[in-house]
């Protein structure tokens, strides 16, 4: 799966629950923080293939990845169970939209066994994508209804200028335009 599919899969159920704009970015993180052990990739390809789906999707990673987020967390024991569903869902997520021949190493450094989807979708599947729109359509409807995006904590006047401009076009919809008389 994307990795913008997993940020914006963090941020958006971060949104589900009462948590402050410091957990929801903590949200995108458990996301998405997975994926540091795709860095290989830019110092060589069979780096990148050795080492993918390890030690960041393994069960360790995600407990201390859960464990940091949540010491800078208010709200400690909903914070951690909600970073570690994340990690979860990222992993169910790579599962099923890896591609074929991608294993999990859920018990890695202690186990090299696999968990491999034979049946798991392309990388550029419909079903990849479709998860993506979906996504971003879910991000543009929390923008709409709670009046914050993505950027609410990192960049705080792009996020109000784009809830301003989701408003905007809001309010050209709502407006009722008068109707224009035929000529006789």
């Amino acid at each position: 799966m994307h990795i913008q599919t997993h940020v914006l899969s963090g941020w958006c159920v971060g949104n589900l629950l009462p948590l402050a704009a410091r957990e929801r970015l903590f949200c995108m993180i458990a996301a998405g923080m997975q994926d540091i052990d795709g860095i290989g990739r830019v110092l060589s390809e069979e780096l990148y293939l050795d080492y993918h789906h390890t030690f960041g999707h393994c069960a360790a990673f995600g407990v201390l990845l859960s464990l940091i987020l949540t010491a800078f967390s208010t709200h400690r024991l909903l914070a951690f169970v909600t970073y570690l569903a994340l990690f979860h869902l990222h992993l169910v997520l790579d599962y099923l939209g890896s591609g074929p021949g991608w294993p999990l190493y859920y018990f890695w450094p202690f186990s090299n066994a696999e968990w491999l989807n034979p049946h798991a979708w392309p990388f550029f599947s419909w079903q990849n994508i479709g998860s993506a729109f979906a996504m971003v359509g879910w991000t543009i409807l929390i923008a709409v209804r709670q009046r914050r995006t993505p950027l609410e904590l990192l960049m705080p006047s792009l996020d109000r200028k784009a809830v301003a401009w989701l408003d905007r076009r809001d309010s050209d919809r709502s407006v009722v335009r008068p109707a224009v008389a035929d000529k006789p």
